[in-house]
Formats: C-alpha cells, structure tokens, sequence
C-alpha cells in the first residue's frame, strides 16, 4: 500500500469532513470542487479503511447556546487578604458556584454565576468584596459559540434576545505559509482528531507510533502517539528515558488538547531539520496523549460546551463524572473533609482513589510501560487552562518540599522566561499548593476551592520517579478563559514549543542555556538581561516558603 506523502497533507487537512455549527444542522463540509471530495474520500478510505461514522442526530444550535446560558456571566472577584479568601470559598462551596479560575493573577478568583443569584452571593461575602468585582464576560453565549469552528462564509451568533443573525468571518490563515498548520486553524472533535493522529503515523512511520493507552467509561479509545527517533542510537540495556505531554483531562479546556497535537506535529516535522529537537528526540522518546478525557470532550461539542468533568456515574446519577485531575492515588483522601465530596461538585474525584476509569487506564499503562517495556519516565507536563501558570509538586501540601525542588523550580522559570522571550506572555510560576492569596496554603494551613490531593502531576512526581512533573495552565488570563478563540491556537502552540524545546536543552545537561542563545543579537542581550530578573523570582519563591 502506498503511504501518503506529506504534499498529500495540506489537502487531507482541509478536506477531511470537519463538524460544523450551522443555523440548523452540523453537517461535512462540502467542496466547490467535485475532484477535491473524490480525493479526499479515497484517501481516508486508503489510510483509515473507510470514514468514521458520526453522531449528528441532535446538534447544538444558537437557540440552545442562548437557552443554556442566557443568564449567566463571568466574574472576577479581587481577593487581598487570607480572610477574604477564605470567605469566598466557602460561599463559593455553599452554592455550588463554577469556578473558573482561583488566581488567574495573583489576588483574583473568576467565577460563573447567574445573574439572579448574584445579589444573594454577594450577601455571603465580607463587605470588603462587595464592591472588589467586575464582569469579565457579559455575554456569555456568543462568546460560547463562537469558541465553535467556523468553516463556512457565515456563522450563526446567538443574540441576547434569543434570535440569531449571520455575520461573515474574515478567513482564518494557516499560519506562516505552512499548509500543514491548516488543521490548527479550529479546534477539532474527537473523531477528527483521532484520524489525524492515525494520518500522522501512516505519514512518519518509521518514528511515529499511533497507540490506544485504554478505553473511557464510556468504551471511546484514550489515543497517544509515540515517537521515537533513532533508537539505533541508544544502549538497549538502559532504559528509554520518556517525557510524557498530556491535555484534555477537563473538557472543556479545548486548547489544552489542540496544544498537544500542536506540539506533536511541530517536533515531529522539525526532526532533521533543527539540530535541537533533532538531538532531543535522539535521546528522548515523547508521548503525546490530547485527550485523558474523550467521554466529556464529546459532551462539550454535543451538548454543553462548559463541561469540566468526565461522563461516569456517580451514586447520583443526576450529578455525572469526576474530576480526573484529583482521581489519582497519591496522597487522594487529603480533601474528604471538603465539599468536594458531593457528585455534584465540579472537583468530585470519587468515592476511592483510582475510580475513574480513565485515570486507572493511565495509570495501569504507565506502570506496564516502566516495568515491561524499559521506559523510564524523566517528566510529564500536563497541559490545562487558563491562566498562564507553571505549577510543580507538591499540589496536595505546601508543608512537603519534594527532594529536587530547586531544581525544578529553575526548570519552570526557564520555561517561562524562554516564553516571555519568544512572545511577550508571562507565566507565573509557582507551587500547584498555593491559592490565590501568595501565604494561602493547602492542608492545615488554608482553605482550598477545589481538592488538593490526588493530582496527576503529584503520583507521576512521587510514584514513577518523574521529577521533572508540571501542570501548566495556558492561555489566557481571564479575557476569555475557556473559550479561548481559534485564532490563538498556533500563537499558544509556538509559544509552548519554545518551552519544550527549553526543557529539551536543560534535560541534555545544558540547563537551557543552547536554546536561549541558539540566535545572536537582541535576543541574546534580552536574554542576558532576563536572568537576573528570573534569580530575583527564585528567591522570593524561597522567601515564601520561609513564611
């Protein structure tokens, strides 16, 4: 059988059969060139053995956007003091509010609410809050469906009288000429997605490996691809040495997944062609995973785009799913006093460790990796949103300081700072312990929104020996929080693969310093200049924990 060649790419991409939110009904994309379809159709019945089937029985509208979220809106909530923290917490706990992010930015808290309930909450609150908020997002459900593709001339916008109108979009351009960045133009469904990490290892076999880690509760496949280049070049004997990129644990966090299918194509197709990734992917094997969550990312694109949680049962059955992110073993039953114990919180991880089903495919992969199959997991970045956050072990305490602290703590500056170089955005850096108030502390010590123990970068940390384990919270910082729009994907991508190619270097033993100065001139003096500022945040970190 032929394989395709990547000039096939391009038109693969365009042409696969894409879902579309249209004024009545989510249907293929039909091409203004019969020849194109033809094309497109014979080649996926070559690579893939015939089109996937889709469920397209009942799709979302405007209308249905607008009836879900007509009265809701996004808050941000300036919080100063332990006191006021801790207060909006619990009232927060107290009506079961959804919490979007606890310290977006140091100090703030984003929340969605109904309109009606706001007055009410507010009287739950110090009197020192009333007036220490704004509305980040008014008009919630256009900003919901337009996080939605676009791939035709017109979209449907819902309107705050329940009607919708059409607008024309401007096109949206691949990307720097590179028509293999077309697939990153719209966030993508779990079906197309899955096609093209299969098109990806048809197009680079001899590297890259299409895999299944396990199934979903709901029997959907958890996809991961490998990649392994020249292994020829590594001792059989030692173990091969892993870094793990995983996204889409909370449903909703869409560009967390597109982000990992942007890292994977761009390192895939710079092997060979840039010496840093080249001698990288020689001495690293990288595992992709876009989705832990494949059940609640299809429930996002077929009825609510807000989902956070997987679809499991629960002893609710009205309450459905858990949070994957706080269903690990480690350290799991730190949070059993909270209301995190309810089937219907956002942060519900179960009535045990190791519930769900997709964390337990997981983990029951990656132990079979490290005991049969000589992988020996270095790190795992686990990929989330929003926020622009790099967090490091431990989240379920601050009180323990994991033995390389230090060192990981120079990692994750080294990562933003290689960010901030390359486009201007600033990640915080910080422990995954820490609140929105800088001496808030889980356990003991503060009261946290949402669960502390049981997290995937803690049990990866501490349970497989990968000490260089990271959750980083991607774009934004509140402006648009999930529903971050398309138009952002490939910047995000570059941006992180800037930051891995960071953590490339400083894993090969150059501590980052290759990457930073690969480029003389301004950059370099940039650079230079930025060190002392990153030496000024390691020592405040250090200041804190001396708190």
């Amino acid at each position: 059988m032929q394989l395709p060649s990547s000039a096939l790419l391009p038109l693969l991409l365009t042409a696969a059969p894409l879902l579309t939110l249209t004024s009545a009904r989510p249907q293929a994309r039909s091409s203004v060139l019969p020849i194109l379809s033809w094309v497109r159709d014979s080649a996926i019945r070559i690579v893939f053995g015939g089109p996937s089937e889709t469920n397209n029985e009942d799709p979302l509208t405007a209308a249905d956007v607008y009836q879900m979220f007509s009265h809701e809106i996004i808050v941000r909530f300036n919080v100063t003091t332990v006191e006021e923290e801790r207060a909006l917490a619990k009232a927060t706990e107290q009506i079961y509010l959804d919490v979007w992010s606890w310290g977006s930015l140091e100090g703030t808290v984003d929340l969605r609410i109904q309109k009606p309930r706001l007055r009410a909450f507010l009287e739950l609150l110090p009197s020192s809050l009333h007036e220490s908020w704004w509305v980040m997002i008014e008009d919630l459900p256009a900003a919901i469906w337009n996080s939605y593709p676009s791939t035709t001339p017109a979209q449907e916008q819902p309107r705050q009288d329940g009607t919708a109108i059409i607008v024309l979009n401007n096109p949206r351009r691949p990307g720097d000429g590179d028509e293999g960045l077309y697939f990153f133009r719209d966030y993508q469904p779990h079906n197309v997605v899955v096609r093209w990490m299969r098109l990806i290892e048809a197009m680079f076999p001899s590297f890259v490996r299409f895999t299944v880690i396990g199934q979903s509760y709901e029997g959907r496949d958890i996809p991961a691809l490998t990649v392994s280049a020249d292994s020829s070049l590594r001792d059989p004997l030692h173990p091969r040495k892993t870094l793990v990129i995983m996204g889409g644990s909370h449903a909703r966090e869409w560009i967390s997944t597109t982000t990992v299918n942007y890292l994977a194509w761009a390192l895939i197709t710079s092997y060979g062609k840039d010496k840093r990734i080249t001698k990288f992917l020689e001495a690293y094997d990288i595992i992709f995973i876009p989705e832990m969550n494949p059940d609640g990312i299809e429930y996002t694109w077929d009825e609510d785009r807000l989902w956070r949680k997987s679809r499991q049962i629960t002893r609710m059955p009205w309450c459905r799913g858990l949070d994957l992110d706080h269903a690990f073993g480690y350290e799991w039953d730190t949070w059993r006093n909270g209301h995190w114990n309810e089937p219907c919180s956002e942060s519900y991880a179960g009535e045990e460790p190791w519930q769900s089903v997709e964390v337990s495919a997981f983990r029951d992969w990656a132990k079979r990796e490290a005991e049969t199959n000589n992988v020996d997991f270095v790190g795992l970045i686990d990929l989330h949103s929003y926020s622009q956050q790099i967090l490091f072990p431990y989240a379920y305490s601050c009180d323990i300081e994991p033995p390389n602290l230090e060192k990981m703590e120079e990692l994750a500056l080294g990562l933003a700072k290689s960010i901030r170089l390359f486009s201007g955005e600033t990640y915080s850096v910080k422990p995954a312990c820490q609140g929105a108030v800088p001496d808030t502390r889980s356990g003991a010590n503060g009261l946290r929104i949402e669960p502390s123990g049981g997290s995937a970068i803690d049990w990866f940390y501490h349970e497989l020996g990968a000490h260089y384990s990271y959750q980083i919270k991607l774009r934004d910082t509140g402006s648009y929080g999930f529903l971050l729009p398309a138009d952002q994907i490939i910047p995000t991508g570059e941006e992180m693969l800037n930051a891995i190619t960071y953590l490339g270097d400083f894993l090969l033993g150059n501590d980052g310093i290759e990457h930073l100065y690969a480029d003389e001139g301004a950059e370099t003096q940039q650079a230079m200049f930025a060190v002392s500022e990153e030496s000024e945040q390691i020592m405040e970190l250090k200041r804190r924990k001396l708190k």
